[in-house]
């Protein structure tokens, strides 16, 4: 239980901190993300909220990456498993089991969307004075990888557009 409160406290923290840095213009770029092993970062333009994953319902004849709808504030929206899609629909491997207490971030309302990416953990903002080199995806990656981070720690970030996500014709078919 303290494991959950301490989650929904960074959610918090994380959402004040968002809030901040949109409306004072701070430099920070990314919302980091972990998911299946990998590190992530989703731009703050394309990402909307965080939200613990509960009450999911599931959805029969779905892809295995897509565990089903939530109701955030109201309004339906469905959940990919992001790890689980990047494993199934460009063969990217999946390294560790899918966390216990998991958060999804909403994309961006302006993307006219209505989905969640479910993700392992949150792990803070990143603006680009927290990487030392930069390089663009790989010639084989998927058209929504952007460029690969390297942090001073040696540590890799993939970015991901989440708009082009969004428009991916294997991300809006979730049938079997």
């Amino acid at each position: 239980m303290a494991n959950r409160d301490a989650i929904r406290e960074l959610q918090t923290r994380l959402a004040s901190r968002l809030q901040a840095a949109r409306s004072e213009g701070v430099a920070v770029a990314w919302l980091a993300v972990k998911a299946g092993g990998a590190n992530y970062l989703f731009p703050l333009g394309q990402s909307g909220e965080i939200f613990p994953v509960n009450g999911v319902q599931t959805v029969p004849y779905a892809k295995p990456w897509f565990p089903g709808v939530i109701n955030i504030r109201g309004g339906l929206y469905g959940i990919v498993d992001f790890a689980g899609f990047l494993q199934d629909v460009c063969q990217r491997p999946r390294t560790q089991p899918a966390a216990q207490d998991l958060s999804v971030v909403t994309l961006n309302p302006a993307l006219e969307v209505n989905c969640a990416v479910q993700v392992d953990a949150l792990a803070g903002l990143r603006g680009p004075e927290d990487f030392v080199s930069y390089e663009p995806a790989a010639a084989d990656a998927p058209e929504f990888f952007g460029n690969q981070f390297l942090d001073s720690a040696g540590v890799h970030w993939q970015e991901i557009n989440l708009r082009t996500l969004s428009l991916f014709p294997q991300f809006l078919s979730i049938s079997v």
